[in-house]
């Protein structure tokens, strides 16, 4: 959920919480039977970023069908960074983690050497549940060596989301279909960006050059080498796959055309930019419609829409439920990762917060399919991100992603800044893979 890479934001307040939070059901203690039978039994979930997962009702209702299981959910509001870095922290020491956390796309990869600490879940039936799963998705949440290490929640897919009265202002079109056509390809949606830079010199038609990085180069990858800083055999190849230069070229010459609203993902500049609409276009996985409006507020309802993004499939953000050795109630935990990613508990989680079904079946759904989304001027947001996830093609992440593309990131923010790009891009390739190592 993924809401996920989605979601740095700093979360002092939440980190600190969580970390006094000492419950039973979350302490280590690896004995292999430590199921509470007939008692009550409380379960930790851990989650993150801004809108969490939208577990609540989910919760409420399972709790009501299982009057001995009483669910407790933290993480809401925690950045993913810090979340992973605690979480990665727990699992190394066998203790503290939730019965139930999740792990991001980016990030599930890392933790496959680590799957000991982790209960296998296809000893809990997790194998019959394979069809209820993108087939992509389940071998994400699958180790190499055949252990189900966690249950798919949601997948990124991708759109553009734009202020339609800023693009009015601009002298652009703004219904969704004539604006999707102004961009089939991303060379033209900078194309675009340059026509509205000459109609309006005091906002940027791009959020962050970053965010513009990452979607072009996760599409990019998808339909070429499957694959970013890492190949599947675990090799470093940011200085040999051509998909990276790509995508970064076409990255400097958006921040060259200057589109960009130099914004740092999920800082406090980058909410602000939301609330006094500072910038116009803003890469869109299904998750964000719900960033957008908890940052943009009412204010701006009825002033974003929703249309296809350039190019075709792309994928940002999306999750996993897995349950760690540590907890002291496994079978239980496991019955509510189960439970929490079925099609109806991803059906209830789109509605609440947009985060998109990683189940075929919750992807068929009319809830999902003919959904709307007043906020977006009624773009009907589940025709357009189903859509989105039936051309969207697997990526291959590697151990230590976050970390390389972190280092990426970082010159970019230099381009922005006015560094020379080729000089970025060779700092690139060595802080990268410093980064990597």
């Amino acid at each position: 959920m993924s809401v996920p890479i989605r979601r740095r934001r700093l979360a002092a307040i939440a980190l600190a919480s969580v970390a006094v939070i000492a419950t039973a059901s979350a302490c280590g203690d690896d004995s292999s039977d430590k199921s509470s039978g007939d008692g009550p039994v409380t379960l930790v979930v851990d989650v993150f970023g801004d809108q969490g997962f939208g577990y609540d009702e989910l919760y409420r209702q399972y709790e009501s069908e299982h009057p001995n299981v009483k669910i407790q959910e933290r993480g809401k509001g925690l950045g993913l960074a810090d979340y992973n870095t605690r979480l990665t922290q727990q699992i190394t020491a066998g203790s503290g983690a939730g019965d139930v956390v999740a792990l991001e796309e980016g990030t599930i990869v890392q933790f496959y050497p680590q799957s000991a600490k982790f209960v296998n879940l296809a000893d809990h039936g997790a194998n019959d549940l394979k069809g209820n799963f993108l087939s992509w998705k389940w071998e994400q949440g699958t180790t190499p060596d055949g252990k189900v290490l966690g249950l798919g929640t949601d997948v990124g897919s991708m759109a553009l989301c734009y202020r339609t009265d800023l693009f009015k202002a601009a002298g652009l079109p703004t219904d969704r279909e004539q604006v999707a056509a102004l961009w089939p390809t991303w060379d033209e949606f900078i194309a675009t960006g340059q026509r509205f830079a000459t109609a309006d010199k005091k906002h940027k038609f791009v959020d962050s050059a970053t965010n513009f990085y990452n979607v072009v180069l996760m599409q990019i990858a998808g339909a070429g080498s499957g694959h970013t800083y890492y190949d599947k055999s675990n090799k470093l190849v940011i200085g040999e796959n051509a998909d990276i230069k790509t995508a970064y070229d076409l990255t400097t010459k958006m921040i060259a055309a200057g589109l960009s609203n130099n914004l740092q993902s999920f800082s406090n500049e980058w909410n602000a930019g939301f609330k006094n609409g500072t910038f116009a276009t803003i890469a869109c996985p299904a998750w964000m419609t719900g960033v957008i409006k908890g940052q943009a507020g009412e204010s701006a309802a009825g002033k974003w829409d929703v249309a296809k993004a350039p190019g075709n499939g792309g994928n940002w953000g999306g999750a996993f439920l897995a349950v760690p050795k540590s907890s002291k109630h496994p079978k239980e935990a496991a019955e509510l990762a189960k439970f929490l990613t079925s099609a109806k508990g991803q059906t209830e989680a789109f509605k609440k917060v947009g985060n998109l079904p990683s189940s075929p079946q919750a992807l068929s759904d009319p809830a999902v399919v003919g959904s709307t989304n007043a906020y977006f001027t009624n773009a009907p947001v589940g025709k357009i991100f189903a859509a989105g996830a039936s051309e969207l093609k697997p990526v291959y992440l590697g151990p230590k992603n976050n970390a390389v593309r972190t280092a990426v990131e970082n010159t970019l923010r230099a381009v922005e800044q006015g560094k020379s790009a080729e000089e970025q891009w060779q700092a690139a390739l060595k802080n990268g893979a410093a980064a990597g190592k």
